[in-house]
């Protein structure tokens, strides 16, 4: 039985590998391989992974790839995706073509502001809080001068400063509501600099206000953290066409966005089809986070938050028809950046934003939002014509061979042979154990 390990972040990365080895492994010397094989040869480029996170022990990798072809706002771009499901990248540069000679996908930000909280217990009464806060606001926003300096020279920096009240879904409950302009960073550091002076400043001042001393109940903080929902930071992207411009092999125009409207009202619907409709969408937001070095779980958060915002949980995307014009559209809250974290560190983020043209923060939103309604047009179009696991599975093929340890020689017969069958698990095993007998 395994027994805890003390002061295991101070062992070097050999002393960590041979105590996993020796505890968990077996001192199977594959397993120490397997790590091994993956660490740079370039020892500064190793060392700068090493040094992301703590206790590293290798690298783990995912396809870096590209959809060309995204016509946006009048420009071409060729988007770049990390991911490893099979038929994502596919399915974004099928739509990014779809739409190249149809006018191109449209996208705009409609605002940017960012929020955190400084969350507050208050058990006295609620008139002197009130009176205090109108007293000490302008104190607060002075406290963070010296840390938004920078920030405030570039044209951002704390907007605003609402005491809110929630007693009424939890006693004793009150928040510093604060709202940030963060520019082209995502901002999370700042801002939570910007809280925590805030907390702090709200304590020292509130020991000295003389209703809270007459009364002896003084408010404290309990935390203080940005917020991950960003409904006021929102961009838009949408494609627009003829009906009859939407024909499909065998499908008329009219048939097929009928047919696709259906399928979002569906999605609006049914919380159950609209988690899945989402999660498609999300396969192109988040290829597009992960290339360009974002926080792809901050954005995920927010997001299906914004989708459950009426609550119920709902599509993130729209389609209607109106007269003869067919409209598919997106709208998402978007907390990302182009300066600090990762962007300006790890290569391949540096070279995802040379190939998107260097864009600023709001750029890459309208950007990401793109990719996110190409995603969900390229599924949605497959659910309604062919079904989805045609291109799905025969993208899937080549995982399945290589789990296989199939040959190139026996790839390239089965890539051949599945053009006109069926892609199953069962059956590419079937073929490729017919080939070897």
């Amino acid at each position: 039985m395994a027994k805890p390990v003390t002061g295991f972040s101070k062992k070097t990365k050999a002393e960590k590998i041979d105590w996993l080895s020796k505890t968990y492994l077996n001192n199977n010397p594959e397993a120490v391989q397997t790590l091994q094989q993956y660490w740079n040869e370039d020892s500064k480029l190793q060392k700068l992974h090493d040094d992301f996170i703590e206790n590293t022990l290798s690298n783990y990798y995912l396809p870096f790839g590209v959809a060309p072809n995204f016509l946006i706002n009048g420009s071409l771009y060729a988007l770049p995706m990390v991911i490893e499901e099979s038929s994502v990248v596919a399915a974004a540069s099928n739509a990014a073509k779809f739409w190249l000679n149809r006018g191109g996908f449209k996208a705009q930000v409609l605002s940017t502001q960012k929020n955190g909280q400084v969350h507050v217990d208050y058990f006295g009464n609620e008139q002197d809080i009130v009176s205090f806060f109108s007293e000490v606001k302008p104190k607060l926003i002075e406290s963070v001068s010296t840390i938004q300096k920078n920030m405030k020279k570039r044209g951002g920096g704390l907007l605003d400063i609402e005491l809110v009240s929630k007693t009424e879904s939890l006693d004793g409950y009150y928040q510093l509501h604060c709202t940030f302009e963060t520019l082209d960073a995502m901002g999370a550091n700042f801002i939570n600099s910007c809280l925590e002076q805030i907390a702090k400043t709200f304590e020292a001042e509130a020991d000295s206000f003389e209703s809270f001393k007459a009364n002896d109940t003084f408010p404290e903080v309990v935390m203080s953290i940005l917020s991950n929902y960003v409904p006021e930071c929102l961009v838009q992207a949408k494609v627009t066409c003829n009906v009859a411009e939407l024909a499909q092999k065998d499908v008329s125009g009219e048939d097929f966005a009928q047919k696709f409207v259906r399928a979002v009202q569906i999605a609006k619907t049914e919380p159950r089809r609209a988690v899945t409709h989402n999660k498609g969408i999300m396969n192109g937001i988040d290829a597009l986070i992960l290339a360009t070095g974002n926080d792809f779980r901050a954005v995920e958060a927010g997001v299906h938050a914004f989708a459950s915002k009426n609550g119920t949980y709902t599509s993130l995307t729209d389609a209607k028809i109106e007269g003869n014009l067919f409209t598919f559209s997106i709208e998402i809250p978007l907390a990302i950046g182009t300066i600090g974290g990762l962007t300006n560190l790890h290569p391949l983020t540096k070279f995802a934003f040379e190939l998107l043209q260097k864009p600023n923060a709001k750029e890459l939103m309208e950007l990401v939002a793109v990719a996110g309604l190409a995603q969900n047009f390229a599924a949605i179009r497959s659910l309604v014509t062919t079904g989805i696991q045609k291109g799905h599975m025969k993208m899937h093929l080549m995982n399945i061979l290589n789990q296989m340890n199939s040959s190139e020689n026996e790839k390239k017969q089965a890539v051949a042979h599945f053009n006109d069958n069926t892609v199953s698990h069962s059956a590419v095993i079937e073929y490729i154990e017919q080939l070897r007998s």
